[in-house]
């Protein structure tokens, strides 16, 4: 008779959709762009860069999340992409296994109010308070988090700096643990699902925001009218969108100027994450009232 060991228990691999939430510039794609180790998501100093909902993949030995970067939350503007952002935020929290939502460190404020309200029956929730390495005297934390604890219950509240990449992985075990079993989703080299042409289109228009004045942007959106990959080279043929004609002939600048450093840079970044070249030509074009147009919200992909 021979002595046999027991099989070691198969590890358990977890595999989830997780919501980032928040209100305007508290840094959820910052906070995606980091977990997944490029930027997917697009990003600039000034609040509601975001439109429409990014996903991002992590995939580790132990787990695959899929995160949902969803629009900054918001009640002071009026119109329909306005509208219809929010309904993304909304649209954001069904059919994920758990919600990370991220308030920047000492400041709680109306708009946090408001999506917290949006939590209300909710998955399971995570609080990340964010831009802890802008906060010199850390002790000053303490209040401040014994005061949101007391909103909800919450399944883990993680202090984190997305910019530094402070906290990151105490904040994806905690996410993990809160994940159903099963196997991976997704191919392990997959960061997301969504396609090429969508993201092209969100890269030219982050240097909307990144080199334009404070409105312009706003009143700004990129269509792709052609995307074509062929031989390892990816021929894009975009339109920026405005409101005014005074604001296309700011778009282009003196002599093309400024929309040549604009495209110059969107293809960079689009080099950088296709991993091959691009040949890109960009194009001005005027449609009046376009963010208030249901028909112009569709064409962007919104639902009505």
């Amino acid at each position: 008779m021979s002595l046999q060991t027991a099989p070691e228990a198969a590890a358990v691999h977890r595999t989830g959709r997780v919501a980032l939430v928040g209100r305007p510039n508290v840094g959820k794609s910052t906070l995606l762009n980091r977990l997944v180790g490029c930027k997917l998501s697009i990003t600039s100093r000034r609040p509601q860069t975001t439109r429409q909902r990014v996903t991002g993949i992590v995939t580790r030995p132990d787990a695959q999340i899929v995160f949902v970067d969803t629009p900054g939350y918001q009640t002071e503007h009026r119109s329909l992409l306005n509208s219809a952002m929010n309904r993304n935020v909304a649209t954001g929290l069904r059919d994920v296994d758990a919600v990370v939502w991220l308030v920047e460190a000492l400041q709680y404020g109306e708009g946090d109010a408001a999506v917290a309200g949006l939590l209300a029956g909710s998955p399971p929730v995570i609080l990340a308070i964010n831009k802890t390495d802008s906060i010199r005297d850390r002790k000053r934390l303490l209040p401040f988090i014994a005061r949101l604890a007391g909103l909800r219950k919450f399944e883990a509240i993680i202090p984190i700096s997305a910019a530094k990449g402070w906290q990151l992985n105490e904040l994806l075990d905690a996410i993990v643990a809160l994940l159903p079993e099963g196997p991976p989703a997704h191919d392990e080299d997959d960061i997301t699902t969504v396609n090429e042409r969508f993201l092209a289109a969100e890269l030219l228009r982050e240097k909307l925001f990144r080199l334009l004045g404070e409105e312009l942007p706003y009143a700004s959106t990129v269509e792709i009218d052609r995307f074509r990959e062929e031989a390892g080279l990816r021929t894009i043929h975009a339109s920026i969108v405005v409101d005014k004609e005074s604001q296309k002939a700011i778009v282009i600048g003196k002599a093309g100027k400024q929309l040549k450093t604009i495209a110059s840079q969107a293809r960079r970044d689009m080099e950088r994450l296709f991993g091959g070249k691009v040949f890109l030509e960009v194009w001005v074009k005027v449609s009046r009232g376009w963010t208030g147009s249901a028909a112009a919200l569709r064409r962007m992909g919104f639902d009505d």
